[in-house]
């Protein structure tokens, strides 16, 4: 079995409506991706004094108030976790499933530190590919796919985020058996706009100043295409693809293809992780967007149809 990684004018015709545009404009910047979880995300388990702290707190939980204190992040946490500490058992509010639960918790001292046993995040920094922009309504789409906490493979509920300027500074290579990735820096001062959805089809959200040539919308085909993507600080590059197959019943790995550039092969190994949000570009006309590689075969890969992130950002 093969290894996958998981590493946006109102037009009304007979048959169907679209709110997004037939000209969209394609992306391949590389941006920088910062979100920010509803509360604080309970990550894993620690042992204290030799033994796990229990409560109903399970991976994946996000809580949100220590007894009446709200929790919006880390600090929060800390601080009403010295608040209450004396009290020895807190009453935890937090979201499962969009769900609001409380259950008892106990704070622990040991070693004369108040320790809670839970590993917790309250966001998440990341890079990844622009995908396009659409013209009319400054909706964007990126990633092709959502953005998941690495160390529980969960999709993250985001509160808030943006995206940002990042530069390649370098790429590990992709090898049979192991996705590469892009190596960046970040400019957090500079904002292309904020994060409003994360989605199994990509993040969305509003792109603050639109610029560049639209292409129209198509339908991808078996056949040659090409990917834009960046490898090198900030300059956009096209690269040869074959599609290979077209599945219009599957839910996100709708276009199979094969890379055909050997430059890209050079640098790169194969598709990386980063290269996630590349559009796919066919007869002129965008048609996709680069979201998985395969990793026993990493000059392969897997696409989404663009109409699916145009659906999903328009909702």
């Amino acid at each position: 079995m093969k290894k996958m990684l998981f590493l946006l004018t109102i037009l009304f015709c007979p048959l169907n409506a679209f709110a997004y545009s037939n000209y969209i404009i394609p992306g391949g910047q590389s941006i920088g991706v910062e979100v920010k979880t509803k509360g604080v995300m309970v990550i894993g388990f620690y042992k204290v004094d030799n033994k796990y702290n229990k409560s109903d707190l399970k991976i994946g939980d996000y809580i949100i108030k220590i007894n009446d204190d709200e929790v919006s992040n880390l600090d929060d946490l800390t601080s009403s976790i010295e608040k209450y500490a004396q009290d020895k058992v807190v009453k935890v509010t937090y979201l499962r499933d969009n769900k609001e639960y409380i259950c008892d918790f106990n704070i622990i001292k040991s070693s004369g530190k108040y320790k809670t046993g839970l590993y917790v995040k309250d966001g998440i920094k990341g890079i990844g590919t622009l995908s396009y922009i659409d013209p009319e309504t400054k909706v964007y789409g990126a990633l092709g796919h959502e953005i998941i906490e690495g160390n529980t493979s969960i999709k993250m509920e985001i509160d808030s985020g943006y995206i940002f300027p990042s530069y390649i500074t370098g790429i590990e290579r992709s090898l049979p058996g192991r996705a590469g990735s892009k190596i960046a820096t970040f400019n957090y001062d500079v904002h292309f706009g904020n994060i409003e959805k994360n989605t199994d089809y990509g993040i969305f959200g509003t792109y603050d100043d639109p610029k560049g040539e639209a292409l129209e919308v198509g339908t991808p085909k078996i056949g040659e295409a090409y990917i834009r993507t960046v490898l090198k600080q900030d300059k956009i590059e096209e690269y040869p693809i074959e599609i290979t197959k077209i599945n219009d019943t599957a839910k996100t790995k709708n276009i199979s293809f094969k890379i055909n550039s050997n430059s890209l092969i050079d640098k790169t190994g194969g598709v990386v992780q980063g290269m996630s949000g590349s559009p796919i570009i066919q007869d002129n006309k965008i048609v996709g967007v680069l979201t998985h590689v395969i990793v026993d075969n990493p000059t392969t890969g897997y696409g989404i149809f663009i109409t699916t992130m145009l659906e999903e950002g328009d909702k």
